[in-house]
């Protein structure tokens, strides 16, 4: 008889897990689409539910789950996508309204192809059109028992779930104190400049400092834009008072991998911080190493991906498990990379593995989820 290999996945202990609003996806049809910027690359797209029925409540923060069907123009038949869009409205309202930015191919690469999912809703999405959607989850959003200041931290389309943060902070609030920081390059990019703008305008406890790193001619600082740099820890620590903040960040990775370990060194607590990264990056944050007896080794764990016949040397600079792959040339297919639409479910042939944080969905025995996932013990995964 032969031994049964041990499998097994370690959940975090402490979760806020909620049910999804509806199972499935639902159709929202497109009620309404405008540009938020002079760029014309930043687009909003109001969404109503085309069953007419109310629409539930969602953490503000949180994102929908869509699913495309993509015309591929190589094999003319369509591909399915799924990816994540943060809602950029507050909660309660008779719509959601996502607003997603046109990923061009790079300057330095015209060659290649741009945005799949983003090109697709800019140029082919137009109003009236259906969309299947997903219920609003994710992990980073702002929780009720959260009454503490905030500073909300945030460049280019990361402003999507600042937005969102920020609605129902004042309305819970009126009077809260609140820190909102966002940086882009120059006015051509400024995402809902004059909706931002009135919000501060209103509330005098909101307090607006918007970072230009290459502003045009045409951009005037104190009237378009406060500081003329990156956002960075020196530029929070000459701004903010001493006091016990609720810190939110979201950008563009390297202003990820710059602010969420400053903050850290500045000696905010790590419950405190909250974070994400948009497109296809992760955040590595400081961890404090093993310690280990004098002559003492610590054998790195191993990752066998058994169908690309790779064994390798567990890496934990990685944040999880898909972020190790692909580095390692190894497909497996992705879309919110947050654990909530189930694209990156593999299966675990053998060892441990233990999540980052919990999944927003039930998953098959045997099976997790590769993008919120590192190893425990050797570990063989089926890709």
């Amino acid at each position: 008889m032969t031994e049964k290999k041990q499998i097994k996945i370690t959940k975090p202990q402490t979760v806020h897990l909620q049910q999804p609003a509806w199972d499935g996806v639902r159709e929202f049809k497109v009620d309404r689409k405008g540009f938020e910027d002079k760029s014309q690359l930043a687009c909003s797209f109001y969404l109503v539910p085309l069953d007419s029925q109310p629409l539930p409540a969602y953490l503000p923060g949180q994102y929908l789950t869509f699913e495309f069907d993509i015309p591929d123009t190589i094999t003319q038949s369509a591909k399915k996508v799924i990816r994540c869009y943060t809602i950029s409205e507050m909660p309660l309202a008779e719509y959601y309204r996502i607003t997603v930015k046109k990923i061009p191919a790079p300057k330095d690469m015209p060659d290649l192809p741009s945005g799949i999912s983003s090109t697709f809703l800019h140029d082919q999405i137009n109003e009236g059109d259906v969309l299947l959607v997903r219920a609003p989850a994710g992990h980073f959003y702002l929780a009720p028992e959260m009454t503490e200041p905030l500073v909300l931290i945030s460049a280019g389309i990361g402003i999507t779930p600042m937005l969102s943060i920020l609605h129902a902070a004042l309305k819970d609030d009126p009077k809260r104190e609140i820190w909102f920081f966002y940086g882009v390059r120059n006015g051509h990019e400024h995402v809902l400049k004059d909706h931002i703008e009135d919000i501060a305008e209103k509330h005098g406890n909101v307090n607006l400092h918007v970072c230009y790193s290459q502003p045009d001619e045409g951009d005037v600082i104190d009237r378009d834009y406060q500081h003329k740099c990156r956002i960075d820890i020196n530029l929070l620590r000459a701004l903010l008072p001493l006091k016990t903040f609720q810190f939110f960040v979201c950008g563009p990775k390297p202003m990820m991998e710059s602010i969420v370990p400053a903050l850290e060194d500045w000696g905010v607590p790590k419950q405190r911080i909250h974070y994400e990264s948009f497109g296809p990056a992760t955040v590595i944050r400081h961890e404090k190493s093993v310690q280990t007896t004098a002559g003492e080794k610590t054998e790195p764990l191993i990752v066998t991906f058994t169908k690309s016949g790779k064994s390798l040397n567990w890496d934990p600079s990685f944040s999880c498990l898909l972020e190790f792959a692909e580095a390692n040339g190894i497909d497996i297919s992705f879309g919110c990379r947050a654990g909530s639409c189930g694209t990156c479910e593999s299966v675990l042939e053998e060892g441990e593995v233990e999540y980052n944080q919990e999944p927003d969905l039930d998953l098959e025995e045997g099976t997790f989820l590769a993008c919120v996932s590192i190893p425990k013990t050797n570990i063989k995964i089926s890709a």
